[in-house]
């Protein structure tokens, strides 16, 4: 127990025992003696600067830091970056001072009538002899309590490997659809939807509504969670809340809240990324999350891509698929060409080869002259003459037949000459699906026509079968 601050007051200041130096004669019991001559003791006079001084050293010392609960009240904010202000209950009230060393790093700007905790050091403030806190640390009540909770359920949950990084799941590349579990109304829904929309607009939301909030948020929290993951039909979910206090965003840091998460993670395969509060803000649902983001508006950068890098990254594949093209279409006129110098050479060679022989048979011919033989031979010469003329053609108008049959093969597989030829590549606008009959077109319904250059967007005005 610390001494009595009026007793330690009263021996510094006056000696001996609290009291006995303002007693009187008058004020003993009397006794039967006769009273005796003594010597009066000497008066300590104090100033007021010293008496002031020296109880301020017994305040500081006697009583030195202490935690004060109380509401404040008179606060005042001079430009010279002190907080002064009063803590007070329902019987008293105690003048504070916090410096402007110490309030620049409080976590929160005092209002009128909060409900505070201050930690200082009691002394006395000389010019005006006022007792007085000079509060050091400042803190929401029952900011404390929170804070060691916090820790201790943290501590537990990673013993149980919650927070393990072998857990946590990547982010896909490319959504298709993101959950959102926030409340309806607040700012951080506007916040995320417009980072959406601005980053990736192709990627679809679903939202799942909840109160983030107040007694009534932790069910509904674990609700939503245990919702999105029994139907899995989002490719990632975002779990976000607004800044607040630390009670304001204490349901993220509740049991059961951790708990939900980790079952969503191994229930559906979307991960889940986190945005509570602001960058300074961690709960235990960001430790549980695979992903952590500092704030709503920064969990929803990270779950979509920037779409302005991916249609960079598709102009660059339809360069290369355009060189791609080119190279094989080139490829393909030089197979053509040297297709039709072997034929051409074949039948050359063919041609010489029927020559040689007619002309060997004409010598065979003159070398047996007579007359009927003569005759004979130069009928058959005739006959094989017809006969090499006949093949001949054959053989020149089949070689030509398959000249033309490659030569239209390797057009009919250009997808560029079937356009140029009138045709055209329908699709359906609303699915992108290939449209090869009258029937698969409903009137009205909307289709795109790819032409040999460039497309058209049109409607159906009447079918045909």
């Amino acid at each position: 127990m610390k001494p009595d601050l009026l007793s330690l007051a009263q021996r510094a200041l006056f000696g001996g025992e609290p009291g006995s130096a303002d007693r009187t004669p008058a004020d003993r019991q009397p006794t039967d003696r006769q009273p005796t001559a003594r010597t009066p003791p000497a008066r300590r006079v104090y100033s007021v600067t010293r008496l002031n001084r020296e109880v301020r050293s017994l305040l500081e010392s006697g009583i030195g830091r202490v935690w004060v609960q109380g509401e404040i009240s008179n606060l005042s904010r001079p430009s010279s970056g002190h907080w002064y202000f009063s803590l007070k209950d329902r019987e008293a009230q105690l003048r504070c001072a916090m410096f402007r060393t110490h309030n620049s790093r409080a976590q929160f700007a005092p209002t009128e009538g909060q409900l505070v905790v201050a930690h200082g050091q009691v002394s006395l403030y000389e010019p005006r002899g006022e007792y007085q806190l000079l509060v050091e640390q400042l803190e929401h009540a029952g900011v404390g309590a929170l804070q060691r909770a916090f820790e201790e359920l943290k501590t537990r949950l990673a013993a149980e490997g919650l927070f393990a990084p072998e857990r946590k799941r990547p982010l896909p590349a490319v959504p298709r659809r993101i959950g959102v579990i926030t409340s309806p109304t607040g700012a951080a829904l506007r916040d995320i939807l417009h980072i959406l929309a601005r980053r990736f607009p192709a990627a679809s939301i679903l939202i799942y509504p909840t109160t983030v909030q107040g007694a009534a948020a932790v069910p509904a929290i674990v609700a939503a969670l245990d919702l999105a993951s029994a139907r899995g039909e989002c490719d990632v979910l975002i779990l976000a809340r607004g800044g607040g206090s630390l009670e304001d965003l204490w349901a993220f840091n509740d049991e059961r809240v951790a708990r939900a998460i980790a079952r969503c993670r191994e229930r559906c395969r979307a991960p889940i990324v986190t945005g509570i509060g602001h960058e300074i803000d961690f709960t235990i649902a960001d430790f549980v999350a695979d992903v952590r983001a500092p704030t709503p508006s920064g969990a929803a950068e990270l779950a979509v891509p920037d779409r302005r890098i991916w249609l960079h990254r598709l102009e660059q594949i339809c360069a290369r698929f355009g060189t791609a093209m080119r190279r094989t279409l080139g490829g393909d006129r030089a197979r053509l060409e040297k297709l039709r110098a072997r034929c051409g050479a074949a039948m050359r060679r063919s041609l010489a080869s029927e020559h040689a022989s007619a002309r060997a048979l004409l010598r065979r011919l003159e070398s047996a002259h007579p007359g009927a033989r003569l005759q004979a031979a130069q009928a058959r010469l005739l006959q094989l003459d017809g006969r090499l003329q006949f093949a001949l053609q054959t053989r020149l108008t089949s070689s030509a037949t398959r000249v033309r049959g490659l030569a239209r093969a390797l057009q009919a597989v250009s997808p560029l000459a079937t356009l140029e030829r009138g045709f055209a590549v329908v699709t359906r606008s609303a699915d992108g699906a290939l449209v090869t009959a009258s029937e698969q077109l409903a009137v009205g319904e909307r289709f795109d026509a790819r032409l040999a250059s460039g497309s058209v967007h049109a409607a159906v005005l009447a079918r045909r079968p």
